[in-house]
């Protein structure tokens, strides 16, 4: 049987969601000044230092088993360096509402993945259909504008949809790490993939060619790296544990949410009526997985 969410992880994968709606935003800032793989590089390895500091101030470690070490480097290169490289380049081919729509194909990946590679996380109809709802909602809230240019850009849409598989893939590895504490897993992962990032970013970008970045992409780096993805991944390692691969991967349904919902309310951007019924199909997909509302109104749970 799939993974019951529970209330708790209901919080969490809001919160994860809203850290990560604010990711697009703080990359298209940095952009601005840094090209993507510097960046990549640059919110890992803040991301990673932070959580070795907190590790280090909590008495807790990373393991020294070389097993282990290769699934750190692993999970770091299929959860991080590569769809955080593939986005990153992407955004500068093609519009962020098509990437939001192209990134929301995540857990449909992961929900294929988990049933053919896992057996504790199979497929059933009313997830199938949930997910598919919420996706729908997704495409709606965006709306038709995202779909301009779709015969341009080509490469960045693969890359978003090879992103997707990335993470959805990544969510089923990262079962492996389940017996870590959520800060472990999330600090194994994020020191895994700034070791692949470093040399990269030192071999293509040559950061220390680059200008000094100003105070407002520094400002977004820093956002990017602690919020979005040092504080993110131990929310991502704690929900992962308690809920399964593609429960966890719905927070990519919920990200365009609570952009448009952020929009609305810090920038005074107006809400209109598709994205307002977006939101409630997407509403409907999540309620239509969780399950207990459909128990309870046919009377069994």
């Amino acid at each position: 049987m799939p993974n019951q969410i529970s209330a708790a992880d209901w919080g969490r994968l809001l919160l994860l969601s809203a850290f990560w709606g604010c990711t697009f935003y703080f990359v298209a800032l940095a952009q601005r000044e840094l090209p993507p793989v510097t960046l990549v590089m640059l919110r890992v390895v803040i991301a990673a230092l932070a959580l070795n500091a907190w590790l280090l101030t909590t008495g807790q470690r990373l393991p020294g088993d070389p097993r282990r070490l290769g699934q750190f480097l692993v999970m770091g290169f299929l959860n991080n360096l590569l769809p955080f490289a593939l986005i990153f380049w992407a955004q500068t081919h093609i519009a962020s509402g098509l990437a939001a729509v192209l990134n929301a194909s995540t857990p449909i990946f992961a929900m294929i993945l988990a049933h053919l590679l896992t057996r504790d996380d199979r497929l059933s109809a009313a997830r199938a259909v949930g997910v598919m709802v919420g996706f729908a909602g997704v495409a709606v809230m965006v709306g038709l504008e995202a779909l301009h240019g779709m015969s341009e850009g080509l490469l960045g849409q693969l890359a978003v949809l090879g992103a997707a598989l990335s993470y959805g893939c990544a969510g089923i590895y990262g079962r492996r790490l389940r017996g870590h504490p959520p800060a472990v897993a999330a600090c194994g992962q994020l020191s895994g993939s700034a070791l692949l990032a470093l040399p990269l970013a030192l071999m293509l970008d040559q950061p220390w060619t680059l200008p000094l970045p100003g105070p407002t992409t520094t400002a977004a780096v820093l956002a990017l790296a602690l919020m979005g993805t040092a504080l993110g991944y131990v929310l991502y390692f704690r929900i992962l544990a308690a809920s399964g691969a593609v429960n966890l991967l719905l927070v990519t349904l919920i990200m365009p949410v609570i952009a448009v919902l952020l929009g609305a309310g810090l920038l005074s951007e107006r809400l209109e009526l598709r994205q307002i019924a977006g939101m409630a199909l997407i509403a409907l997909g999540l309620a239509i997985i969780d399950g207990r509302a459909g128990r309870a109104l046919s009377g069994r749970g």
